[in-house]
């Protein structure tokens, strides 16, 4: 038999969702233990084992210093390294501190900052070190991740789905929540991945799978606000999981540059 391949997973500033989406796969996860060999995933066994590792899995944004090594070190220890979830693709919700004043969050949250390592940023995995495929969504979604392994297994290029949210919504024939409820929502931006659950309920897409592919963000917030919605309504919708993505980072800079200047206007 040929050798099994060594796959690594490893965790850094994040929520966990991620890992727990390929330990839900549940019976496709026993059939993929006689195909692989797991040999780093703390979060499902003890044993850890060091590299070399066929591929690695990474969930989580760097955010200390002792993260910026250690990507390092597991970066030479893999032949093929996939970011998996908005806080390694886009930084994640804690990057909503990239923005705003960190030592003043350090001060509110911790008693005795000064013995606290933290950067001023969260940032992604690519940021730092070079990434062979980005998976996205928050949490990452079940069938897409164990597709990345069997690519990976039978020597594959890496795919999924690019087209947006809104798609989705059409071939599952879904009002849009945009027309017909006036609520806003980023599904025309946002990658598939979901299978459009927000908009099923009645919900306006929060972005969670990131910028889908040549995403047009300008067009939809121009629509949006000609619709009677506000830059600072829609800023926080971009500020969101996936806020250091750079299409959305970009069109945030844009509406609070367009809200301040909407409030000089009405001073």
């Amino acid at each position: 038999m040929p050798e099994k391949l060594r796959l690594g997973i490893f965790k850094f500033a994040s929520c966990d969702g991620c890992q727990l989406s390929l330990l839900n796969a549940e019976e496709e996860l026993l059939e993929l233990a006689e195909l692989v060999e797991f040999a780093h995933f703390p979060e499902a066994s003890s044993r850890i084992e060091s590299g070399p590792y066929d591929l690695v899995l990474i969930e989580g944004s760097i955010s200390t210093p002792n993260d910026l090594d250690h990507i390092q070190k597991i970066r030479r220890q893999t032949d093929t390294l996939v970011t998996i979830g908005a806080c390694a693709t886009a930084g994640g919700i804690q990057a909503l501190r990239n923005g705003a004043n960190h030592d003043e969050f350090m001060k509110l949250v911790y008693p005795h900052p000064e013995f606290v390592q933290s950067l001023a940023t969260s940032t992604p995995i690519s940021n730092h070190v070079s990434v062979d495929f980005e998976l996205r969504g928050c949490p990452v979604d079940t069938g897409q991740l164990l597709q990345i392994i069997s690519d990976k297994l039978h020597h594959r290029k890496f795919s999924v789905p690019d087209h947006s949210v809104c798609r989705d919504c059409k071939l599952q024939n879904i009002v849009c929540v945009s027309v017909a409820r006036g609520i806003p929502c980023l599904g025309p931006l946002t990658q598939a991945g979901c299978g459009a659950i927000c908009p099923r309920f009645h919900r306006g897409c929060y972005g969670c799978f990131g910028p889908c592919h040549q995403t047009n963000t300008d067009g939809l917030t121009d629509w949006l606000i000609k619709d009677g919605h506000s830059s600072a309504e829609l800023i926080p919708l971009f500020l969101n999981v996936n806020a250091e993505a750079p299409e959305f980072t970009r069109t945030v800079a844009q509406l609070v540059r367009q809200d301040s200047a909407e409030g000089e206007s009405h001073e």
